[in-house]
């Protein structure tokens, strides 16, 4: 089991409320034991994020990834400055179905990605609950699992840095289609329906940025 690592939560809470942007009746949120699942199978998944956006902080949760033969599916928890907007800012931790073993991080700045790194975990993201981090700042960026960094962004000169206030989201999708199943695995859903479960998802509540239609 995955060690709990409250050394890195200070300012940041439980988040206790969530929209689900599609698909609602695939997502549960049990606010009173502070979980989330979504499930994927004929109906397709789901995709739920924070009510508000937040201007840098920690944010993240425990996770245990779907069991079975996931190839093709993509599962993830993320920020992003709205999800559709070719011009979003977003950092990523996505699971990439054909892959039980590994976690790939990115980085978008308005729009552009390609800042794909891929990092070994030593353990089946599906055997159990871990905890991803995304600790997020005008300067650096780090991803943690488990409390271990696994990568570290520091900005530089000149360099395009996300920066626009952002929501946490999450999402369970078949990316299969994506460069000819490449990227995740061709989808074969022979162990459907996949259940991707989340636990205390945290936000950095005093940074919450409400937006001129939230006022």
């Amino acid at each position: 089991m995955s060690t709990h690592t409250s050394e890195h939560h200070h300012g940041t809470a439980i988040l206790k409320e969530i929209a689900v942007d599609y698909c609602p009746e695939v997502c549960l949120h049990s606010p009173e034991d502070d979980e989330i699942h979504i499930t994927f199978d004929h109906r397709c998944g789901a995709r739920w994020r924070s009510h508000h956006r937040f201007q840098y902080g920690t944010f993240g949760g425990r996770i245990k990834c779907p069991a079975g033969n996931t190839s093709g599916l993509n599962f993830n928890i993320y920020l992003s400055s709205l999800e559709g907007d070719k011009s979003q800012d977003e950092i990523d931790f996505e699971f990439l179905g054909k892959d039980k073993l590994s976690v790939q991080t990115n980085i978008y700045t308005v729009g552009c990605g390609n800042r794909e790194q891929i990092h070994p975990l030593g353990f089946d993201y599906s055997d159990d609950f871990h905890e991803y981090l995304i600790k997020w700042g005008p300067q650096t960026i780090e991803w943690l699992v488990d409390g271990k960094l696994i990568r570290k962004e520091e900005r530089k000169p000149d360099q395009a840095w996300p920066e626009k206030p952002m929501f946490l989201y999450s999402s369970v999708w078949d990316a299969s289609y994506i460069d000819e199943g490449r990227w995740t695995g061709n989808y074969v859903g022979c162990d459907a329906p996949y259940v991707c479960s989340y636990r205390d998802v945290r936000v950095p509540v005093e940074n919450i940025i409400l937006m001129e239609d939230e006022k």
